[in-house]
């Protein structure tokens, strides 16, 4: 979502669209900073009702479950008297559950109707909604047993129904906070097994703002539980790999990583069928759920359960009394509502409650839509074949959407009437539709301010770039805003060449990222403080040429697999288009997940290059290794800088790799647990290998070293080939390609990379690497020689023997390398 697009643009638009003065309103997916809105509320735990004025002050953001904003109160009307915790300037959060993103709203939707065989309640029925936001309040109440204050807990204050959105929603505390921080931890392995629940040294043990959170989810969840909540629990079941956000630490509480942090999501947004586990903690989820005897699971809590928990914990419960009851009637309602075959089962054969309730709640759930006026609901409450048949018609593609809108509102009977009587009509129409479509343009980033306005005012124009919206928005905008297309390509292209030339450039680059790290809480003012006191010295340039070199190679790997692509495709036209085109993207494909490729070559062999041309291996002894591998590789000079300066290391590493993960949907979301996995991966583990190595060295520096074993190694290796090659030549007459031996090629010099690094003794690294190395290049050579002229068959050609046995050299160098590295980082 472009997040720099124009308020004003839009409220030029929505003008726009107003002149135009049509019958029906304007579609609103979502409201913009500033806007004003007023809700009839219900207060959560009492009777009281409000009017409340709010203002817009920021968008936070929208998933699947609904769209949450910032809001300022500006005024409230009450008869019944105040509602605890609201007042006039206050700040609030509202939550509207119907998402931004048309995607997620029918792929929400479709999974809650094969789920409940209904539509998505908690958007369409308030009895669902106050259910949701009683459970809240009662949870709330539960946390200060568990966890002495109920400020774990965000509090919720009111529910209301939005008409423009067709959404219910609810009004709550504005919790002032962030996920969590990026913890440098060199003992990784010692959390590991604390996580476990082994022994671990108290002392060693880091990752601190990371150990708080998962005791509090944890306990948390048990709480949950407990308290019969059991499907509202799943928001905060770690293993989902995508409920930490849900968790905050408020601002405030910096003095320790346990305090302040507080659950703040309990609106689930998908339902979890039994076939279609979402995340790695569905499966546990499932199974859970199908001992409950809950075949599908959204929110539905025990409140049997929840009883016998008030009564074992009467003084914390004191005053809910009334709230209890109306969470029993509201629950009623809701589950009622909707057929849900998995929890109805008979009783959808023999109630009339059920489908008394399940008629109600459809014609309610169409009025807070907006289908129906009033007159309208009035009338479809007092006929049940009326209200049928327009559950009917809703069944009904396309058609039966239209037939609804003219029933259900005056407003789109006049529209569709003029329409088909007025040809001014009509174009008016046509261009408010566009409109509507380039305010989402707009707010996606497709159009800029400038584009955007005029094309509203040249309608034609709209009719290459509706096509073209289906494309991801770099695409569509660099396919018809040519500015910005040469704005990317000089930015993908030309601009790396020159950070590597440029030295003020790349200063500016670093405290760009600088500024960026900070608004994003990557950064503390403190790190940033020393970043950008350091920036002059000569390593921290000579680091800064080595990231430009790196942001260089990034487009090569593409590069080169397109041209290898374009080649194959070009030279094989006896292969059916379909066929060549596929085999081309494969290529294109493989090229992405092989864990070396052009890219990250040329990345390590640079780095190669400054070592030799300035003799100097300390200062480059990791990024040396990890140039060569791709992604990985991206992060090797910030995991080289970490004892030099540690706070532009971590912060490199932290900014590179996250922003890499936040293109994953749903798990990449900022605050996850694969956010902070892949940040363990590309920084912490690094350091934590690091850190055992050194260990490792210094206790092998009483030993001697030790050699004579890969000459046996070497003559071993030889040998399992050698007999190998012999038994296949007996049978096919020919020496064996790796393909045919693979399983050989792999096992054994994994096995000759281990055993070498086990016994060397005190040697160094470099020296077991190439210890490692030589073996595995003899094994390759002399085990094609031997093969190849002393095999059972007819004698091979020297040039054959010469092929395989540099192939076997290259491979199972590699491979032993690996297992030498493998070694060392698991002993």
């Amino acid at each position: 979502m472009n997040k720099e697009y124009s308020i004003e643009v839009h409220k030029d638009l929505e003008k726009e669209f107003k002149q135009l003065a049509l019958h029906r309103p304007m579609r609103i997916e979502r409201y913009e900073i500033g806007t004003g809105l007023a809700y009839d509320i219900t207060a959560v735990g009492s009777t009281l009702k409000a009017k409340v004025h709010l203002i817009i002050r920021k968008f936070v953001g929208g998933g699947f479950a609904g769209q949450v904003y910032q809001v300022e109160i500006t005024g409230i009307e009450s008869e019944t008297g105040p509602i605890d915790n609201l007042e006039v300037g206050g700040v609030y959060a509202i939550k509207i559950l119907i998402p931004p993103s048309a995607f997620s709203l029918l792929f929400r939707n479709v999974l809650y109707w094969v789920g409940f065989q209904g539509p998505f309640q908690l958007q369409v029925n308030p009895a669902a909604g106050r259910a949701g936001a009683l459970w809240q309040k009662f949870i709330r109440r539960g946390a200060k047993i568990q966890f002495g204050t109920e400020s774990a807990v965000v509090d919720i204050y009111a529910t209301f129904v939005d008409n423009s959105l067709g959404s219910c929603g609810e009004l709550s505390e504005w919790v002032e906070g962030r996920t969590w921080r990026l913890e440098v931890d060199d003992n990784l392995d010692v959390l590991k097994r604390w996580i476990k629940g082994k022994k671990a040294d108290p002392q060693k043990l880091g990752s601190p703002e990371y150990r708080a959170k998962l005791e509090f989810m944890r306990q948390f969840v048990e709480l949950l539980h407990q308290m019969g909540a059991h499907e509202f629990a799943r928001q905060y079941e770690w293993s989902t790999w995508k409920s930490q956000p849900n968790c905050l630490k408020r601002s405030g509480t910096e003095d320790s990583p346990s305090k302040g942090l507080t659950a703040v999501d309990f609106r689930a947004g998908l339902a979890l069928l039994p076939f279609l586990p979402m995340s790695p903690g569905d499966f546990k989820l499932i199974a859970t759920g199908l001992l409950r005897g809950s075949l599908v699971q959204f929110d539905r809590g025990n409140i049997k359960k929840l009883r016998q928990f008030i009564g074992d914990h009467k003084e914390n419960f004191a005053g809910m009394e009334r709230g209890l009851e109306e969470l029993e009637g509201a629950e009623q309602i809701y589950r009622n509502s909707v057929p849900d075959i998995t929890h109805n089962h008979i009783r959808l054969l023999y109630s009339p409650t059920l489908w008394s309730t399940m008629l109600k709640s459809a014609i309610t759930g169409w009025r807070v839509r907006n289908l129906i006026n009033r007159q309208c609901r009035d009338r479809l409450q007092k006929n049940t074949v009326l209200t049928l048949l327009f559950f009917l018609l809703g069944l009904i593609p396309v058609i039966g959407r239209f037939f609804r809108r003219i029933w259900g509102q005056p407003f789109w009977r006049a529209h569709y009437r003029m329409i088909l009587t007025s040809a001014d009509y009509l174009r008016r129409a046509v261009r408010a539709k566009f409109i509507e479509k380039i305010i989402n343009w707009h707010r996606a980033g497709r159009l800029d301010d400038n584009r955007a306005l005029s094309v509203s005012k040249q309608i034609r124009h709209c009719i290459y770039h509706w096509p073209l919206s289906l494309l991801p928005v770099g695409i569509h905008k660099i396919l018809t805003d040519w500015p910005y297309a040469k704005e990317r390509l000089d930015y993908y292209l030309l601009r790396p060449v020159r950070l590597y030339f440029n030295n003020d450039l790349r200063e500016q680059w670093l405290r760009d990222m600088v500024t960026e790290g900070k608004q994003k809480h990557l950064l503390s003012n403190e790190d940033a403080g020393v970043i950008l006191a350091q920036i002059d010295e000569p390593y921290i340039q000579k680091y800064l040429k080595s990231l430009a070199v790196h942001v260089c190679t990034l487009p090569v790997t593409q590069v080169v697999s397109l041209i290898v692509a374009i080649i194959y495709v070009v030279t094989h036209p006896e292969l059916p288009r379909a066929q060549a085109y596929g085999i081309g993207l494969g290529i294109i494909a493989l090229f992405q997940v092989v864990p070396i490729s052009p890219g990250s070559l040329v990345r390590g062999l640079y780095v190669l290059y400054l070592v030799v041309r300035e003799r100097n291996f300390k200062d480059y002894n990791i990024a040396v290794f990890l140039g060569f591998f791709k992604y990985i590789g991206y992060l090797a000079f910030p995991i080289q800088m970490t004892y030099r300066y540690p706070a532009l290391a971590r912060f490199m590493a932290g900014h590179w790799s996250t922003e890499a993960v936040h293109v994953v949907p749903v798990f990449g979301e900022r605050g996850a647990l694969l956010e902070h996995k892949i940040f363990n991966l590309f920084y912490n583990w690094p350091l934590t290998i690091r850190r055992r190595m050194r260990k490792r060295s210094e206790m092998r520096a009483d030993m001697r070293p030790r050699y004579w074993h890969v000459v046996l190694c070497a003559v071993a290796g030889t040998g399992i080939f050698v007999i190998a090659d012999w038994l296949y030549m007996d049978q096919f007459g020919a020496l064996p390609g790796l393909k045919v031996i693979w399983g050989f090629a792999v096992i054994v010099p994994l096995l000759i990379g281990i055993v070498v690094t086990l016994g060397a003794g005190g040697a160094a690294l470099w020296k077991r690497i190439a210890g490692a190395a030589l073996c595995a290049v003899a094994v390759g050579v002399f085990s094609a020689i031997v093969s190849g002229l002393f095999g059972t068959s007819a004698p091979v050609g020297a040039s054959t023997i010469a092929i395989i046995g540099i192939w076997r050299a290259f491979a199972f160098t590699m491979i032993s390398v690996l297992g030498v590295l493998l070694t060392e980082v698991k002993i």
